[in-house]
């Protein structure tokens, strides 16, 4: 029981932490507007790891892989706490080992990222019913514009309503039902 409160412990400080810098990597990649509360805070609870992150891992055309790469050493760092927590022989064979954990971050970090473009899509949905003058809707639209935007080409609109977030909430549910899952499940089988 005490292992299992450990094991939560770890998993929502580190993880919380982890969607705060792909946060941070997201919202640079698509522009989003710096002078809103969202980014202003995602930035200054990140500033302290990022920017001195940036001197060893610099940016790639513009992106900064500072954030996503520190993203993907919190997963990793979460994933070898909870299996030694759990009493896990991480010292059998470690090499095999490592590059399960590698790709199981890897995956974990696709997974959160669909997780949060499916939340904005549905913040960003029921904003615009709600409040179309909030202050996180430009921000959200910047998130989900570049994957609903084919989607508004294809899908019509049936009563003035836009079903391309419903339709893109099934493809990302699908996406983490199929592919995502079966990645997952194949490399916790190596560990």
């Amino acid at each position: 029981m005490l292992t299992q409160g450990a094991v939560f412990l770890v998993e929502t400080v580190i993880g919380l932490f982890t969607l705060t810098l792909l946060l941070r990597f997201y919202l640079q990649l698509v522009r989003a507007p710096f002078r809103n509360p969202v980014s202003q805070f995602v930035c200054a609870f990140t500033d302290w790891l990022v920017l001195p992150a940036r001197r060893l891992i610099p940016g790639l055309w513009g992106i900064d892989l500072a954030s996503l790469v520190l993203a993907w050493m919190c997963e990793l760092a979460t994933l070898a706490i909870v299996l030694t927590l759990r009493s896990a022989d991480l010292k059998s064979s470690l090499g095999a080992v490592g590059v399960a954990l590698a790709v199981l971050a890897a995956v974990r970090i696709v997974r959160l990222t669909i997780y949060i473009l499916m939340v904005a899509v549905i913040i960003g949905a029921v904003l615009t019913w709600v409040n179309r003058y909030s202050p996180l809707l430009p921000l959200l639209a910047n998130l989900t514009q570049p994957f609903l935007r084919p989607l508004q080409k294809r899908v019509p609109t049936v009563g003035n309503v836009d079903l391309s977030p419903l339709v893109l909430i099934i493809i990302l549910q699908l996406i983490l039902i199929v592919p995502v899952a079966w990645i997952e499940l194949t490399v916790m089988r190596l560990v």
